[in-house]
């Protein structure tokens, strides 16, 4: 069972990147998914989950109308669009899966990838 984590880089404010989350040894689409990120100094944070149906159940108001989940299950990857970047946007981000359902809480989850660094910097 794995998690791979993609997309990260470096962008300016303003700017845009997609993340992607790919499942390998198991089925995606079996499981609610959510990103995280985690800044240094700072705990890990729920950024934004959707449900194995495919409705998304939340977004952290600092993201709000400027990141999109979504995900593919016939690609067993999971995405997150985040547009608009800010500097605060700078993080450790992390996708995991729970098989239950979408919650914030880091311990609602049960694997985890290993993390893509976003940089938003001028």
């Amino acid at each position: 069972v794995q998690l791979v984590e993609s997309g990260g880089g470096l962008v300016q404010p303003g700017g845009a990147l997609r993340l992607s989350c790919a499942a390998s040894g198991f089925t995606l689409g079996a499981y609610a998914i959510g990103w995280f990120r985690q800044a240094p100094g700072k705990e890990r944070e729920g950024v934004s989950c959707i449900r194995r149906s495919g409705g998304s159940i939340y977004y952290t108001d600092s993201v709000k109308g400027r990141f999109t989940i979504s995900r593919d299950n016939a690609n067993n990857t999971v995405y997150l669009q985040m547009n608009s970047l800010k500097p605060e946007d700078t993080a450790i981000y992390y996708c995991a899966s729970s098989a239950k359902f979408c919650t914030p809480s880091v311990s609602g989850y049960d694997y985890w990838g290993q993390g893509t660094q976003v940089t938003v910097s001028s």
